[in-house]
């Protein structure tokens, strides 16, 4: 009976690294829309049209994106030819400057779409091209979450500069080999760290490939980002136990126990890095909801599959406790550490507002939360861009 009992545990176990939802099938577009790097163009006229109209809460998240260093006119690049970046960014030679000329890129790229001031489309030109010319590696150990921060908001600028702007971008072939060459490599295969490192590779990926229309890569990302979706938050329909990333070789209970960060109960909307702290948890649910959106924007909209329930209850378990709401004993051992970051609005747009699901907690932390700004890492000004956003 015993040896019956673990031949079943054993079977199970594998059934949850290998298990793929049969809507899962990614596929990249025929013809890749742009801009559509988690903002499409639509998404971008609707915002204009209520900043211009000085509509809240647009208007009021476009005062405060633009009164930001990231807005700053005089804003001078600080580019590396190796950016060397050591567990938590120590050593950090370069990480910071470069993540946050990538958000200053996309800041000025935002700014030009919505006030038509050339000199913001400049701006972003200017700081892409910096890095373009100089850029040829990431080193250390947080080379690969690294390139996958700053590799999320390059495409996002990027896009919106050559598909809006009338002006010149002489050098967006060589912006696009650097996507190609230095960022690439580094993340499309993926991690086997924690869940936020490869949802985060992932996002970058996802929008490098569209950028630069590749399909054979958008597939290999997205498929990745399936895997590590499904593996990253739980539900109760995946079983007793979480699903896994099948390279993890996560092939026990103990082991994937382990993994979560010691926690053995497992709920609806739990993460892989919930009992680890609510910020890196935000940082995985934010790369979910930016794939997810892009892959909308593309023609495949993930909100209704697995991905859409995941994140759902994901930001909704993580959203009643940023609230206030007291741990369980079952929960972390009853003390959690918060810190979710301005992570929320593009999920809560998409599945409350889309398509109308309940999400009471999600919605009050939302609110709360505007105008959402930046994490300084790879989230920017998400109120201003899909708070409310029909498009």
């Amino acid at each position: 009976m015993r040896r019956t009992a673990l031949l079943a545990a054993s079977a199970a176990l594998v059934a949850g690294a290998l298990a793929w939802p049969a809507d899962a099938a990614p596929s990249a577009p025929a013809a890749f829309a742009h801009p559509g790097v988690t903002v499409s163009k639509s998404q971008l006229d609707f915002t204009r049209s209520k900043v211009n109209a000085g509509a809240q809460p647009w208007k009021g998240a476009f005062d405060q994106m633009m009164a930001t260093k990231y807005a700053d006119l005089n804003r001078t690049p600080k580019p590396r030819a190796v950016v060397e970046c050591g567990s938590y960014s120590n050593p950090d030679l370069g990480c910071t400057d470069e993540r946050e000329d990538a958000i200053a890129a996309y800041t000025h790229a935002l700014a030009w779409y919505l006030t038509r001031d050339e000199r913001h489309a400049r701006k972003a030109i200017e700081l892409m091209d910096a890095w373009s010319t100089v850029i040829r590696d990431h080193t250390n150990s947080n080379a690969p979450l690294q390139t996958g921060w700053a590799g999320s908001s390059w495409p996002k600028a990027a896009e919106i500069i050559k598909y809006t702007y009338t002006g010149t971008w002489a050098n967006s072939g060589r912006f696009a080999t650097m996507l190609r060459t230095v960022y690439l490599p580094e993340i499309i295969n993926g991690s086997n760290s924690n869940g936020n490192w490869e949802l985060s590779m992932m996002e970058a990926a996802v929008g490098i490939s569209v950028f630069l229309e590749d399909k054979a890569s958008y597939d290999k990302a997205m498929a990745k980002f399936r895997t590590r979706t499904a593996a990253y938050v739980y539900l109760e329909s995946d079983g007793a136990l979480p699903k896994t990333v099948p390279s993890q070789n996560l092939n026990t209970r103990d082991k994937i126990v382990k993994y979560w960060q010691g926690q053995s109960t497992f709920v609806n909307g739990l993460s892989q890095e919930t009992c680890r702290d609510f910020t890196h948890t935000g940082y995985g649910l934010s790369a979910v909801s930016h794939v997810a959106e892009t892959s909308r924007i593309q023609g495949q909209d993930l909100y209704g599959t697995d991905v859409g329930e995941r994140l759902r209850h994901g930001l909704g378990f993580h959203a009643k406790y940023q609230l206030g709401a007291g741990a369980e004993g079952r929960l972390c051992g009853g003390s959690l550490k918060l810190g979710l970051g301005p992570v929320t609005e593009v999920g809560h747009n998409a599945l409350a507002n889309r398509l109308g699901h309940a999400m009471t907690n999600t919605g009050t932390l939302t609110l709360r939360g505007r105008p959402a700004g930046s994490n300084n890492l790879f989230v920017a000004w998400e109120t201003l861009t899909h708070g409310d956003n029909p498009a």
